[in-house]
């Protein structure tokens, strides 16, 4: 689950880690209070939505007089920003962060993520802060300081004046980052982050370090525990089919293709995608019905399938495991019925009772396509679809 900036930033706050003054607004009434109560006479009109790249989307704007920031204010609220991480419909900017302007001295990157690799928590540092980090790590991959912490143990204050010193911090600002640092790492082991980073980390004339901007990405599993930063969720940031399925438990992402796909497992849609690519093909979706399928979260997902107008068939592969093929069958049979789906579908059934769930398929009254192998599968829906 993501965040918006000015939520990490109070959440930074809890935590030690210093933030600019700013004033969140949702209408255009609040500019002028909210530039006196930030001071100053530079400030800065943020955006506030779930992508990243926002200054390139013309999210981030620059304003040295109350008449800038209202006319900055005037042009944002109520649009839609478009940025390199956003389709082309770009995501509704409802509220805008004014900021008060910095005397920037130095821009650096801090960041920390899971490195499934290596089974740690990773912390990355870079000077090159201000840009994109992926970039900086494709084409100066020696600017990157990675720095590995075991699950199990500790973030110590050495660890983190050894990445200071990496960055050339002189002493006063060395403290200010090993509180940063360790207070990034607590939010991370206690609230079940799975990506967290400030770019840019500024240091200021003024010897000051603040994190200029936040990014927190909460892992979905774990929101069960956390009911305060389950709270923190805007759906207007999500599309409305994804926020669909996930009210049925079901991971679905909208895609380019023709071809629905409706798969028990995320490796298995995955390779179900590649397979109907390999083909020829073109998936229109992600869709993952979870292990504990049900008839009425397969109908659902015919529903959510059926609603992509560029989809011309549908692929529905199912290992039977945990659940039982028959019962899927019975499912499907039912969500055809409900749905009145009249798309071309081709079932792909393994595992569990897979056999009787094939026959229970072919000797329905609904033109059902069925395919043990799932080579074969995709081959069939490719041509159906054309």
């Amino acid at each position: 689950m993501h965040i918006h900036e000015y939520q990490a930033k109070e959440i930074f706050g809890q935590y030690g880690i210093q933030t600019p003054r700013s004033v969140l607004i949702n209408n255009l009434s609040e500019a002028e209070s909210a530039c006196e109560s930030v001071a100053g006479n530079v400030w800065v009109v943020k955006a506030q939505v779930h992508a990243g790249g926002r200054g390139k989307g013309g999210g981030v704007i620059l304003a040295r007089s109350i008449d800038e920031v209202e006319n900055a204010c005037t042009n944002l609220l109520g649009s839609n920003l478009v940025t390199p991480q956003t389709d082309s419909k770009g995501l509704p900017i409802n509220k805008l962060l004014i900021e008060g302007g910095q005397n920037i001295e130095r821009e650096l990157y801090l960041g920390l993520l899971v490195d499934r690799q290596t089974q740690k928590i990773t912390i990355l540092a870079s000077t090159e802060g201000g840009m994109d980090i992926e970039k900086v790590a494709s084409d100066t991959p020696d600017k990157i300081i990675k720095f590995s912490v075991d699950p199990l143990g500790t973030l110590s204050v050495k660890d983190c004046e050894y990445i200071a010193n990496n960055l050339d911090l002189n002493d006063e600002l060395i403290n200010q980052f090993s509180t940063t640092l360790l207070g990034l790492y607590q939010i991370f082991i206690e609230k079940d982050v799975s990506l967290i980073e400030i770019n840019p980390l500024i240091t200021t004339k003024e010897n000051k370090l603040l994190a200029l901007d936040g990014k927190i990405d909460f892992d979905d599993n774990a929101l069960y525990r956390h009911e305060d930063i389950f709270d923190l969720r805007d759906t207007s940031q999500e599309e409305e089919k994804e926020i669909l399925a996930s009210e049925h438990q079901l991971n679905y992402i909208s895609l380019d293709g023709t071809i629905g796909c409706m798969v028990n497992g995320a490796g298995l849609a995955m390779a179900t995608m590649d397979l109907i690519g390999h083909h020829g093909g073109s998936p229109a979706n992600f869709l993952d019905v979870g292990g504990g399928t049900t008839a009425e979260r397969v109908a659902k997902a015919f529903e959510l399938i059926q609603t992509e107008s560029n989809v011309k068939g549908i692929l529905v592969n199912i290992f039977g495991g945990i659940v039982r093929c028959d019962l899927i069958a019975e499912g499907i049979l039912q969500a055809i019925e409900k749905v009145g789906l009249k798309l071309p579908i081709v079932v792909r059934l393994e595992g569990t009772n897979a056999k009787e769930g094939l026959d229970l398929l072919g000797k329905s009254e609904f033109s059902v396509h069925t395919e043990a192998d799932l080579t074969k599968a995709a081959i069939k829906i490719v041509e159906l679809s054309k």
